[in-house]
């Protein structure tokens, strides 16, 4: 797996449409910005609105496209167990080099489900996994205990951590120790969950700052942590920006303004409003980039 910064893409649209031209260009953004993965059909590229087809498509693009230059990682994500490991399947057929896969949202299962759950995954599918918990979005917190059960399995690589809870992350970390890599899945958060033995951050705001993300993990890493604390502190009020409304709607609102691609999203997520807009465009000027 990496080490540094991965970005969770945003899938461009234009009139309804994934936008593929924009898509490409965005890639070559990442890529000559250090960015060390690319994830795609993850939470921040809509895959929940998008058809099985379509990531077929936007993933085989994307595997093209970096041609082995950097790990992609596949969005396989869902709350039915057969159906992940199918998505799974076409993604491996495909190239891509791992799957993120969230937990299950909605069925709330029990703690014993999401060992079973990833256990059957990882058992039938070639792919490596990457665990994904985030319990603001799915409803369900995957527990420090759960987690350390399924990082014995040879399949299961990486973990992403956003529970928001430094006290269960550290938890995390104490039980795992160095089996499998962990990842902020915060940008906030970044710098802290380093501090606790994370490899690095798949990031939203890499998306349109991938040198300075790129930039915090690997300075972290390489042992300047003054360094990282101060690009994390610099960095935190266009974090804090991009999620005061349902991302990716603010990330692609403000790579709108920066020519990027369009800020068009899928229903039910709504574009900002003119108000919303305003206090973004403020923010991402003062960037200077």
């Amino acid at each position: 797996m990496f080490v540094g910064s991965a970005t969770a893409m945003v899938t461009p649209f234009k009139n309804g449409e994934i936008d593929y031209e924009s898509f490409g260009k965005n890639i070559d953004f990442q890529i000559n910005n250090g960015t060390a993965a690319l994830i795609i059909c993850g939470t921040t590229g809509e895959p929940s609105t998008m058809s099985t087809e379509e990531q077929k498509n936007l993933v085989e693009f994307a595997v093209n496209r970096v041609d082995g230059y950097v790990p992609i990682i596949a969005g396989t994500g869902g709350n039915n167990t057969a159906e992940v490991i199918k998505k799974a399947k076409i993604f491996k057929k495909i190239g891509a080099d791992a799957q993120l896969c969230v937990t299950p949202y909605y069925n709330k299962t029990t703690q014993d489900g999401l060992v079973a759950h990833y256990t059957a995954i990882a058992d039938n599918t070639e792919l490596p996994v990457v665990m994904y918990n985030v319990p603001g979005r799915t409803g369900l917190n995957m527990l420090p205990e759960t987690v350390a059960k399924l990082a014995d399995h040879e399949n299961i690589v990486a973990h992403k951590e956003a529970c928001a809870d430094m006290v269960q992350a550290s938890e995390m970390m104490r039980l795992i120790g160095d089996k499998i890599t962990i990842y902020s899945g915060m940008d906030e958060l970044t710098y802290p969950l380093m501090c606790l033995g994370g490899k690095g951050v798949i990031s939203v705001v890499s998306n349109l700052l991938p040198a300075e993300m790129s930039s915090l993990a690997l300075n972290y890493l390489d042992g300047n942590a003054k360094e990282a604390l101060n690009m994390q502190l610099k960095l935190f009020p266009i974090i804090k920006a991009i999620f005061k409304q349902t991302s990716p709607t603010p990330i692609k609102a403000a790579m709108a303004m920066k020519g990027m691609c369009s800020a068009e999203v899928r229903l039910p997520l709504i574009q900002l409003s003119n108000e919303e807009l305003a206090a973004l465009k403020k923010i991402v000027d003062s960037l200077g980039v």
